[in-house]
């Protein structure tokens, strides 16, 4: 497996954004589908990563910074035929992993309500996520939800198991 950063002229990650965009439009409530297209991607305050098996695209992701310290995962998709092998977690480890070294000391997301995104849900919270109120440009909304993850909480978690085991 590899991650790439950039790739946003690449026909296969143009296709697969494609086809998350469709997705998101026919699993979520009219007019509740967030999910960023190519050109909301291509922003300066945004960086995208795909992540490959030799030629074969298996999903993207994008981080957003937003103010205070604070960013946004933005358009996480896995491939289907790259679904349940564990690449949509590899991709976000990576992106946690970028966020942290940017300086970024918590991170948001929105994802829908229904059951389609169950996967995403249980996916966000295995990796520490938890559920959260809107935030930024966000609102309530029932089709919506929305979660975060504090880097300064997950280090302090990760020193006190350790000091548990010392």
């Amino acid at each position: 497996m590899q991650i790439k950063e950039g790739m946003l002229d690449d026909a296969r990650v143009i296709a697969l954004l494609e086809t998350h965009l469709r997705t998101a439009r026919v699993e979520a409530a009219p007019g509740s589908a967030r999910a960023l297209g190519l050109s909301g991607l291509k922003t300066p305050d945004i960086r995208f990563w795909s992540i490959w098996d030799a030629e074969t695209l298996l999903g993207v992701g994008a981080l957003k910074h937003l103010n205070g310290g604070h960013g946004e995962l933005k358009s996480m998709h896995v491939a289907s035929d790259a679904r349940r092998r564990g690449m949509g977690g590899k991709l976000l480890q990576h992106i946690l992993s970028e966020a942290r070294s940017s300086g970024l000391s918590r991170l948001g997301l929105e994802t829908g309500s229904w059951d389609y995104f169950r996967p995403a849900v249980a996916l966000y919270s295995t990796h520490g996520f938890s559920h959260c109120e809107p935030f930024g440009d966000y609102r309530p909304e029932p089709n919506s939800i929305f979660m975060t993850l504090s880097f300064s909480d997950q280090t302090a978690n990760a020193a006190a198991e350790v000091e548990a085991d010392g």
